[in-house]
């Protein structure tokens, strides 16, 4: 499992805890704030626009999870192959919402604080045969160890994720991946499940009908998971973490700010999930492996999710000024050396050649891994570039804890 507490901070500034669906927020000193400064009408400008950002990004991805559900639910109902390859599709089609979504994380928020659910949401890798049959063992898996798993149930599913080993996945975009693809044994394309691994007369595989419940469960806590983020983000919601963090201390937002868009590009994007396959060949490293959608959906979509937070757009509209708008006030040379590091970065992520297990393989000639090269060392600016305009709008971050 890939969720990265370890990149978890050590409280910057205001320390937001979640507490189910509800947020608390306490007020301590930002780290480097200029002590005694009142935060502009521009600052508070920039968090209320951050966090109407956060509700509608989150408000999509539900939407493209509620349409993934409608997908699965009629596959399950009538297993078929254009059914799969509906809830596939559909999969594919929510997938860039949710990770748009992923620059809200690295500071202790909704997502990935004490009691936040990224885990249940987003781990990767996963041990597929923790789940299901895998290639050499017909019986591996919860849904066929019916001994121990009489019955597959939500309860269960969030009992077992994570559980003795962070591969140990049992819910989440990846489990539902696994579960429309299977495995992915080619070299050059995704997993190829047979629909009639869902067939309860005259299917392929066993336990059809537990494969059945299981995939509509995990898609169910899929949207149940996304309902709690989009309510933890509404800005009306006086008792919401977003109201919280709009009325509560700007130079601690900011940080959490910056140390939600720097994190992500320098430390999760460039190191985790790109550097750790060029450097390990490992084709298990990819991200989404089983629909081969790690290019160019995931890696893309999470450079467009820090342009989004930093420019302040959203689906090819302007929701705020964004961070952009703020610095470009203070320096702006700095604001437009972010905007080509963005660029640069988006632009050689672009260029990696699909499929990504592929792209990683060969030696470092190769034209995949050049430029998978290339989109790592671009991404990597992104977090010392942040670390700068934290310094100039007054505060400190420190993306690697």
């Amino acid at each position: 499992m890939k969720s990265f507490r370890r990149l978890f901070p050590l409280w910057v500034g205001c320390a937001f805890v979640l507490v189910g669906a509800q947020a608390a927020c306490s007020s301590t000193t930002v780290e480097g704030a200029d002590a005694g400064v009142a935060s502009s009408a521009l600052e508070q400008e920039t968090v209320k626009g951050y966090a109407s950002l956060v509700h509608e990004t989150y408000a999509a991805s539900l939407a493209g999870a509620k349409a993934l559900r409608a997908a699965v639910d009629a596959f399950v109902t009538t297993p078929s192959q254009a059914t799969l390859d509906a809830a596939r599709k559909a999969w594919i089609d929510a997938r860039p919402a949710y990770i748009q979504t992923e620059a809200f994380r690295f500071y202790g928020g909704p997502i990935d604080g004490d009691d936040g659910n990224e885990g249940a949401i987003n781990a990767w890798p996963l041990d597929e045969a923790y789940i299901d049959y895998v290639k050499g063992n017909e019986n591996a898996g919860i849904v066929n160890d019916t001994a121990k798993y009489p019955q597959i149930t939500k309860e269960l599913l969030l009992e077992l994720n994570e559980k003795d080993g962070e591969k140990n996945i049992s819910t989440g975009w990846h489990a539902i991946e696994f579960l429309l693809w299977g495995q992915d044994t080619s070299e050059t394309g995704p997993g190829n499940r047979p629909f009639a691994d869902f067939l309860e007369t005259g299917g392929t595989a066993k336990n059809q009908a537990r494969r059945k419940a299981y995939l509509t469960i995990v898609t169910e806590l899929l949207v149940e998971h996304l309902e709690e983020l989009e309510k933890a983000w509404r800005i009306d919601d006086p008792s919401s973490y977003g109201a919280k963090m709009v009325a509560g201390d700007t130079k601690a937002a900011l940080g959490n700010i910056l140390k939600g868009i720097g994190a992500l590009g320098g430390v999760e994007l460039s190191r985790e999930r790109m550097n750790t396959a060029y450097e390990t060949k490992d084709p298990e490293e990819e991200h989404s492996c089983f629909s081969d959608t790690t290019v160019p959906i995931d890696h893309l979509n999470d450079v467009v999710s820090i342009e989004n937070v930093y420019l302040g757009t959203f689906g090819g509209k302007t929701i705020s000024g964004g961070l952009s708008k703020l610095v470009a006030s203070k320096d702006p040379s700095l604001d437009t050396k972010m905007r080509d590091v963005l660029k640069r970065s988006r632009d050689t992520v672009a260029a990696i050649p699909a499929p990504f297990d592929t792209a990683i393989l060969g030696d470092d000639s190769a034209p995949g891994r050049k430029k998978l090269k290339a989109a790592i060392d671009a991404t990597k600016e992104i977090g010392a570039a942040t670390v700068d305009i934290a310094t100039a709008l007054g505060t400190k971050i420190n993306l690697e804890e």
